[in-house]
């Protein structure tokens, strides 16, 4: 007997299709096995898909995400394109819960066409960056290097904003520089209008060698450019090839909003 799951592809960070950063979205009458889910995230090849299932009979959802690698405990994008659909499935609900992996409850809110997420904040700690992941991401000069324990990803700040939009990394080599962190996200003060900070998420170690638009790193990213220039409330703009953007607002020591918007492509049915 085949299994049909209601599947949809988003773009979200993104008032444009074909921008931002594309996740599927499956729609669970019943649980997967991890095997399975892992399974379908390879076949659609995306940087991370979300399976969803309702857990009650209120607008409460368990939520996994899977790149095609591996298991990713908490993915932004993902998030926002699982809310987008439930959102559009069901026009007169206006806050949905997610509880992840972790036991996380992700509270989203809808405001017109934008979609605002209620993240953890996470903090960072100093920690070098080897030589040779340098070298193979094009970097010469660093301003700081931090670390981020919940997500495993280093956290590299560089001076100059031109330099990272044009970052072209040998990434077999960036595989190569370091076995102990699931990605490398570069980040610089923001030149464009309206804009605090810029960032590139690279991740050859747990995904795709880029990720276009990621909401996840923002849980400390967020964090970090607050104590940098003194803000609580930014506007943050990843330089990928898709380009993405989202406002970040820290509400307390350990509360995080996220704000964008996402575009449903595609909705479609798998069967397996």
């Amino acid at each position: 007997m085949t299994d049909k799951i209601e599947t949809y592809i988003v773009d979200s960070f993104t008032d444009k299709p074909f921008k931002g950063n594309p996740a599927g979205v499956c729609i669970l009458n019943q649980k997967l096995t991890d095997k399975k889910m892992q399974s379908i995230a390879k076949e659609l090849g995306l940087s991370e898909t979300a399976f969803i299932c309702k857990i009650d009979n209120q607008d409460k959802y368990s939520i996994r995400y899977f790149s095609p690698v591996m298991e990713i405990p908490l993915c932004g994008h993902a998030t926002l394109a699982s809310s987008k659909v439930l959102f559009e499935i069901n026009s007169k609900i206006d806050a949905i819960h997610f509880k992840n992996i972790q036991n996380l409850d992700l509270i989203i809110k809808k405001y017109g066409e934008k979609i605002e997420m209620e993240f953890p904040v996470y903090d960072t700690i100093p920690q070098n960056a080897p030589d040779e992941l340098l070298n193979a991401l094009g970097i010469e000069k660093i301003v700081n290097s931090e670390f981020n324990k919940e997500t495993n990803i280093l956290l590299l700040e560089i001076d100059n904003c031109e330099l990272l939009n044009n970052l072209s990394p040998d990434f077999e080599k960036l595989k190569r520089s370091h076995n102990l962190i699931n990605g490398v996200l570069i980040t610089a003060t923001s030149q464009r209008n309206g804009f605090d900070f810029e960032s590139r998420y690279f991740w050859p170690w747990s995904g795709t060698n880029e990720d276009p638009v990621t909401g996840g790193t923002h849980t400390f990213l967020a964090k970090y450019w607050s104590n940098r220039l003194n803000k609580k409330k930014m506007n943050s703009f990843q330089c990928s090839e898709r380009t993405g953007f989202m406002e970040v607002e820290l509400i307390s020591e350990n509360k995080l909003l996220i704000k964008s918007e996402a575009q449903i492509i595609l909705k479609g049915e798998l069967r397996i």
